[in-house]
């Protein structure tokens, strides 16, 4: 009877992991699927922008002013004001953004006021970048009389970023265990001294990590420069945060909205020189944070 039970009841067990295993098989397909159809197309686009790109894609056009001759136009001006845009954005954000963190996470505590903050940044994460177009326009270039420059430029996407520098650096606190903290304590480090030298090490990686995205996003942003007033047609180097400048999102969506054909080939050449661009920072800063991780973890 006992043998006669078992055979019965793995037979049961077996009729009822039947249903759990097509739908593992169910999701898998479907993750995969979520997972490779985006991918792919991706993969066309690019491979689309990439062949209308390769006649104009030269070092001419990298080295080159805008013109009102396609064939003699080129992107200088955009990506030399791309990097200085990114540099001054980096250089407002980051430093504030990270300092936020700090405060909420480790100082704020459990408090009404550290309650409001939070919950306006985390809408303020989803308002969309004109509106913080809307906002610099108004506070850096009229307001505070920046003009329209790299630091007005700069500082309106460094509004846009604060909320995800803030948000992604909290979760990287979090990621540290609070064993790792008592045992600094019991050392006899105070809370600064454990922070800077203990805490802040240890979630690095994760800190970088939402930098990164946040840098990746900023680089592609153009309705709020548009907002602010970036130029479309800068023949010129930037030489200081105060000077005109355009970027080469602004500069991609000049030569779109032209009728002639040559100027979308250097739209998309445009584009293809921003991809490598965005990459290649990209690739910096993780190369940055692979190099933190395994000093904290050898």
């Amino acid at each position: 009877m006992t043998a006669g039970g078992d055979v019965a009841s793995a037979g049961l067990h077996a009729r009822d992991s039947r249903p759990r295993l097509l739908l593992d098989r169910v999701l898998l397909v479907t993750s995969l699927m979520a997972l490779l159809i985006p991918i792919a197309a991706l993969v066309v686009l690019f491979g689309d922008v990439l062949s209308d790109a390769l006649p104009r894609l030269s070092w001419d056009f990298v080295k080159g002013y805008p013109s009102r001759f396609p064939e003699l136009a080129g992107v200088l001006p955009a990506l030399i004001g791309t990097l200085c845009l990114m540099l001054v954005t980096a250089v407002l954000a980051i430093p504030a953004g990270i300092a936020a963190a700090i405060y909420l996470e480790e100082y704020a505590g459990a408090s009404r006021f550290a309650r409001i903050i939070e919950i306006n940044i985390a809408n303020l994460a989803g308002v969309p970048s004109i509106i913080y177009g809307l906002l610099g326009l108004e506070l850096f270039v009229r307001v505070m009389k920046f003009e329209r420059s790299l630091l007005a430029g700069g500082a309106t996407l460094a509004l846009l970023l604060l909320p995800m520098i803030i948000l992604s650096s909290r979760e990287a606190l979090r990621t540290v265990p609070p064993s790792v903290r008592e045992a600094a304590y019991a050392l006899g480090a105070g809370k600064w001294r454990c922070l800077r030298q203990v805490v802040l090490p240890m979630c690095m990686p994760g800190l970088l990590t939402g930098v990164i995205l946040s840098m990746a996003r900023a680089i592609g942003e153009t309705a709020p420069l548009i907002t602010i007033g970036a130029l479309t047609y800068v023949a010129f180097l930037p030489d200081s945060v105060f000077s005109a400048f355009t970027a080469l999102p602004i500069q991609i969506f000049n030569w779109v909205s032209r009728p002639q054909p040559e100027f979308h080939a250097n739209a998309a050449a445009g584009i293809v020189v921003l991809l490598v661009v965005m990459l290649t920072l990209n690739a910096v800063a993780i190369r940055l944070r692979m190099k933190l991780q395994r000093q904290i973890y050898w």
